[in-house]
């Protein structure tokens, strides 16, 4: 068996590549970096160290080469001789990969192969549409209807941290990754066309709406929001942050209010979830990923966007009945980085409200944004955590009792 395997950096070494080689493919990299490219043909093998506070395993993982992606036949060739495909580029890579997938599928559909299924490890809201979008884009009327029925994009939710890699990590061979030990790979279920592969740790799920919506609204939003309240803070990692008590209360609090939310609108029940924030909390504390608030709360600007981990939490918590209030000051920090880093803009309640009208999509006096100038405010003024987590406190007791 033969896979496919888009993208040969952290995540598609230390993760994806990983699953598919333990589960007996011949995976075969496409990457763009010289030295990645040759070390693989090589080798055939590269190193991923799972890493704890308590210490770390080493695995090889065998089976590999790989195919320079600045070679666009070779690459079709690979596409159309796989059993099946992931990507992990990145979201700003997809459009330059497009042409190569197409061309492969295009091979695939010309020697009448059997239904292919590609795996989408992409850090974006609905990526299997947008890479639907962007393939029939180029296609004929005869070949999307082609693509209809044999072509599988399987939308995956990555829950392993993978941090920056540092030359510590890469401990003498710059091909090692370093990551944490949780490894499960919840996939779409209903994407798949023809029989589901064996992979080792893919967890198959419909609907697959809410395994996208808990990594976003749970994970990602949990993590972001203890990155912000680091920077509040001054810390540099992620661990240190959430080993804050306040941190920590505030932190678990927003998750918690995104569980209610997601068992609410999924009809998940509510036990599910709770444990998953709790495994996901100790995953936080994780020393040795060394993940820095800095990574975690970058581009405030896209998770500040309307759908995305803070404000699309809140959403969906005040559609179902939940007051957002902790997810709030999440939204509030976030808010306070995002002024930090966008010129032109200062930190006053004007500006605030600026970008929570204009890039976060709020209706000017709404109760979301009114939520989140309150705790916004209490940065501005100084206020210890404890306070801000007791206003949030106060804002849910009045939600109750009707007052809001």
């Amino acid at each position: 068996m033969k896979a496919v395997m888009y993208g040969g950096g952290n995540i598609g070494r230390g993760f994806i590549g990983m699953l598919l080689s333990a589960s007996g493919f011949e995976v075969q990299f496409v990457d763009v970096v010289d030295a990645v490219i040759e070390t693989l043909n090589r080798d055939h093998t590269y190193p991923v160290r799972i890493i704890s506070s308590e210490g770390h395993e080493d695995i090889d993982v065998k089976n590999v080469s790989a195919v320079d992606g600045k070679d666009p036949a070779a690459v079709a060739e690979a596409i159309a001789g796989a059993d099946i495909m992931a990507t992990a580029v990145g979201v700003n890579v997809l459009k330059f990969i497009i042409p190569n997938i197409l061309a492969g599928l295009r091979l695939r559909k010309e020697r009448n192969l059997p239904p292919f299924n590609i795996i989408i490890c992409e850090n974006l809201m609905d990526a299997n549409h947008v890479i639907e979008g962007m393939l029939k884009e180029k296609m004929t009327e005869e070949e999307k209807a082609w693509m209809d029925e044999n072509v599988g994009l399987v939308e995956a939710s990555i829950g392993r941290m993978v941090p920056v890699q540092t030359d510590e990590m890469k401990d003498g061979n710059p091909m090692r990754v370093c990551v944490e030990k949780y490894g499960f790979l919840p996939v779409d279920k209903d994407a798949f066309k023809g029989e589901i592969p064996e992979i080792r740790n893919m967890v198959p799920f419909s609907p697959f709406d809410f395994y996208l919506k808990r990594k976003l609204y749970v994970h990602n939003m949990g993590h972001a929001t203890c990155a912000y309240l680091g920077d509040l803070l001054g810390l540099e990692y992620i661990y240190q942050s959430i080993d804050k008590d306040e941190v920590y209360l505030i932190v678990r609090g927003a998750m918690e209010e995104s569980a209610r939310a997601l068992s609410k609108k999924y009809g998940v029940a509510l036990e599910e979830i709770l444990l998953h924030i709790t495994d996901l909390l100790n995953r936080f504390t994780n020393a040795a990923l060394k993940d820095t608030c800095k990574r975690v709360g970058g581009d405030p600007a896209r998770k500040l966007s309307p759908a995305d981990r803070l404000i699309g939490s809140s959403s969906l918590a005040l559609e179902v009945g939940v007051t957002p209030a902790y997810i709030a000051i999440g939204a509030a920090a976030g808010l306070h980085r995002y002024l930090n880093e966008v010129e032109g803009m200062t930190q006053t309640a004007a500006c605030a409200a600026s970008v929570l009208e204009g890039h976060c999509g709020l209706a000017k006096g709404s109760q979301l944004e009114e939520m989140i100038l309150a705790m916004y405010g209490m940065i501005l003024e100084g206020k210890s955590f404890g306070e801000i987590r007791r206003a949030a406190d106060k804002t849910v007791a009045a939600s109750l009792h009707g007052v809001i």
